[in-house]
């Protein structure tokens, strides 16, 4: 048998996971979810803005320079948070979605569920949990390589999920020479 017949074939790249992000009001007590995005592990994106409810009134405006979205497109744009859970549930049921800032995110997405009157079918999970002690140190470094790549230009849900999935990617150790 030559030698080449004998070699394994290199192992797939395993699929980057799902990775959520939610813009917010603000943060703390009384603030709420306004955007809600996710990019598939097959890189299909997903975003919506959430329509507030009526006791949904915290907001804070150093939070809207940051995000550029404004209450009253919300008002105009915004789907109801019963829509928003619908669409979560359908497209990432049964799946771990990661998130990297989980705290916050899993309480604004326990926020929309309640209202919205169901559970989530997913699991939301801190994406730090994905990463070693030397992955999680090159992060942030990675992470702005990736943005100036990329050329984001906007603080987005759907947007900032995508640069964290291609992060996550760039921080694989087969992946360093592109990093």
């Amino acid at each position: 048998m030559s030698p080449l017949a004998a070699t394994e074939p290199p192992a797939p790249h395993p699929a980057p996971p799902t990775i959520l992000d939610i813009e917010a009001s603000g943060f703390g007590l009384g603030s709420y979810p306004i955007e809600i995005g996710f990019v598939t592990s097959e890189g299909q994106p997903w975003c919506s803005l959430v329509r507030p409810e009526r006791d949904w009134q915290h907001w804070d405006p150093q939070a809207a320079q940051v995000h550029g979205i404004t209450r009253e497109q919300l008002l105009r744009h915004g789907r109801s948070s019963s829509d928003i859970a619908t669409v979560l549930n359908d497209r990432l049921g049964g799946q771990t979605i990661y998130s990297d800032a989980w705290a916050h995110d899993y309480a604004w997405l326990a926020r929309l569920f309640d209202v919205a009157g169901c559970s989530p079918h997913f699991k939301l999970d801190n994406l730090r949990a994905l990463l070693t002690d030397a992955q999680a140190a090159r992060w942030h470094e990675v992470k702005r390589s990736v943005a100036l790549r990329l050329g984001l230009q906007r603080h987005r849900a759907s947007a900032d999920a995508r640069l964290l999935q291609q992060t996550y990617l760039a921080v694989q150790p087969e992946q360093r020479a592109a990093a």
